[in-house]
């Protein structure tokens, strides 16, 4: 048990429940969510009697503390986010909680794979292409955004980039558009969308080559916007500066194999800063794993750091771990 993951821990829950139970609790979760975990259950292999107990006696300990009220009114939710994060920020969250809600619309294309969503936005406006990729998660916006030319990525990320709201009567109403493509009032207060940190999350999620070309292109056309997004982008080096309790709990959540592949692109202080938030047993495994992988890809290296990097935002917002170390203002 203490040598496996949450995700490992959902896996076995779910396949010790049986397929109708299972099959109700993934229509709960999200596309992500359930990607994950379906990953983590078609890597399972010999699970012992006793490691299924303890994550069933783990799941009930965890189920026995809880209240087991259920709040869902929309009032109370306005009032919560509000007290917590003020009138503007708890407004665009409410919105889109609201708008999430729902299976169809904009929530559908989150289920679709990136070509796909791409040929449904592809002959709206950029303006609407922006909206709908700075709605989406950022990894899968970053892989919609690769399937359009050069210049209509620049003119999208250009767009996205100058977002700062959206009406939520014109988001609605985008909204009800994608409805009926699927199945064959000015004046109220705006949605906060899209602006310079969304733009840096989708290029953190793009390719290195196109990440380059596209960085290179938004500075040409406005050098200052360029550096506000390259500035908020969070890429595998900036590991070095997150603490040392953070990345023990990122090491919880990340197998092996990707940290050995995402360590061949590091330098000797990076790797230094994994091996010493390890034990030393795990550590001189994890040295003679990476001595003894020999060359690999850069696309390869690349996509490692991406999937620990989309595991360290991830963590990040849910507040398990900060992300820039000591450098950010407490109180």
């Amino acid at each position: 048990m203490a040598d496996m993951n949450s995700l490992e821990r959902a896996a076995i829950l779910l396949m010790s429940m049986g397929e109708k139970d299972a099959a109700e609790v993934l229509k709960q979760m999200g596309p992500k969510e359930v990607q994950r975990v379906g990953a983590a259950m078609s890597t399972l292999k010999s699970v012992s009697q006793d490691t299924v107990s303890g994550v069933l006696n783990e799941f009930l300990n965890e189920c026995g503390a809880q209240s087991g009220l259920g709040i869902g009114a929309e009032n109370y939710i306005r009032n919560m986010l509000t007290e917590a994060l003020g009138e503007d920020r708890a407004r665009g969250f409410l919105d889109r909680i609201l708008l999430g809600s729902s299976g169809s619309g904009i929530n559908s294309l989150k289920w679709m794979d990136p070509r796909s969503v791409a040929d449904v936005i592809r002959l709206e406006h950029p303006q609407i292409q922006a909206v709908v990729l700075s709605y989406l998660d950022a990894d899968q916006s970053a892989n919609i955004l690769a399937q359009f030319p050069e210049k209509v990525r620049l003119e999208i990320m250009m767009r996205i980039a100058s977002l700062e709201s959206v009406q939520p009567e014109a988001l609605k109403e985008l909204n009800h558009i994608l409805e009926k493509q699927f199945s064959g009032k000015g004046s109220n207060p705006s949605t906060v969308i899209g602006g310079t940190k969304t733009a840096a999350e989708i290029m953190n999620n793009l390719d290195g080559a196109v990440e380059q070309e596209l960085m290179e292109a938004i500075k040409g056309v406005d050098e200052d916007l360029g550096n506000q997004i390259q500035d908020l982008m969070f890429v595998f080096d900036n590991m070095r500066d997150v603490d040392d309790r953070g990345i023990q709990s990122l090491l919880r959540e990340v197998s092996s194999e990707v940290l050995i592949l995402a360590l061949k692109g590091a330098d000797d202080f990076l790797k230094e800063k994994f091996f010493n938030n390890m034990s030393k047993r795990a550590a001189e495994l994890l040295r003679d794993d990476l001595e003894a992988k020999g060359p690999v890809r850069i696309v390869e290296v690349e996509a490692a750091q991406k999937e620990i990097l989309v595991v360290a935002r991830r963590m990040a917002d849910a507040g398990e771990i900060q992300l820039g170390g000591g450098s950010e203002a407490m109180i």
